[in-house]
């Protein structure tokens, strides 16, 4: 990983920072929409889902393809990114996939007791509408998203998606897991307390160990095939393992790739590593479709 994609994260580290970037982008939000150029090779219609903007990108040629939910990270505080529709571009354009994407509100002032239930609506309406395969994926917070609606979907007794597929997910906000203090240090990117603020804005009025804010804490029996993407420098590994444990002891075939040496998010950026990363992500939905 090169020092300047590194000196571009190191904000995550320290909680007073992230807390005046937030404050910040009360005042300046950043810009979400998708870049220009994704508009020569892919269809994008834009709608809005109870005020919040909701894109859907589709190759301009070929037969349909999957219908793929994709969800962004950025620790809840942080907009949908260059990487992310990079991301999106390639998983229409290579898979002939509908990308569905909700640009969700950002914490304080959205949270997970009104963004989750969106998120899971957009799941089962494209679980009812869909005429293929339906993917559940999402990157870090995004990926913490994407469970809690599977566990969702689940519970209500819905049809299940055929895979999720989680990047670096986010999956305990309040960051207790006993063996983060040995990852940590090696986390050039991330930090505990500065995710642990973040984790308390985005979980607000609910229990930071509500399944909902933290899905980790959610059983996972009867959830689909999952493709798991983690890196050991990420210091939401630790966690990572802990879901992969509890899903295959429920009986959830989990597709776990662990990257020596990468950091958080690594399959999203520009490096051999992430093309191997996204190829593979390309795979596991070819896999799924029939």
């Amino acid at each position: 990983m090169t020092a300047s994609v590194i000196g571009a994260q190191v904000e995550y580290r320290d909680p007073d920072v992230v807390r005046r970037k937030v404050e910040a982008k009360q005042v300046r939000p950043t810009s979400y929409g998708p870049p220009r150029r994704l508009e020569r090779t892919c269809a994008v219609d834009l709608d809005y889902r109870r005020g919040w903007p909701c894109y859907r990108v589709a190759p301009r040629t070929g037969a349909p393809g999957p219908d793929v939910l994709f969800v962004h990270g950025g620790a809840y505080i942080e907009e949908i990114s260059a990487m992310h529709w990079r991301l999106i571009e390639r998983l229409a354009t290579a898979l002939s996939a509908r990308v569905t994407v909700p640009v969700y509100p950002l914490a304080p002032r959205g949270c997970a007791g009104s963004v989750a239930p969106e998120v899971t609506g957009l799941a089962r309406e494209l679980l009812e509408r869909a005429s293929g395969d339906v993917v559940l994926m999402g990157d870090s917070a995004g990926g913490g998203m994407v469970l809690a609606a599977a566990q969702r979907l689940r519970d209500e007794g819905g049809d299940q998606p055929d895979r999720l597929i989680l990047i670096s997910p986010w999956l305990d906000v309040t960051m207790r897991n006993p063996a983060i203090p040995e990852v940590e240090p090696r986390d050039p990117e991330l930090s505990s307390p500065a995710l642990r603020f973040a984790g308390g804005l985005w979980a607000h009025d609910l229990d930071p160990d509500d399944p909902v804010v933290s899905p980790i804490n959610g059983t996972m029996a009867g959830l689909p095939p999952t493709t798991v993407f983690i890196g050991t420098h990420d210091v939401l590994n630790p966690d990572a393992h802990r879901f992969r444990a509890l899903a295959e002891g429920d009986g959830v075939p989990v597709d776990f790739h662990e990257a020596p040496g990468q950091i958080h998010v690594y399959p999203l950026y520009r490096i051999p590593e992430g093309r191997r990363a996204r190829d593979r992500i390309i795979t596991a939905i070819r896999r799924s479709t029939p």
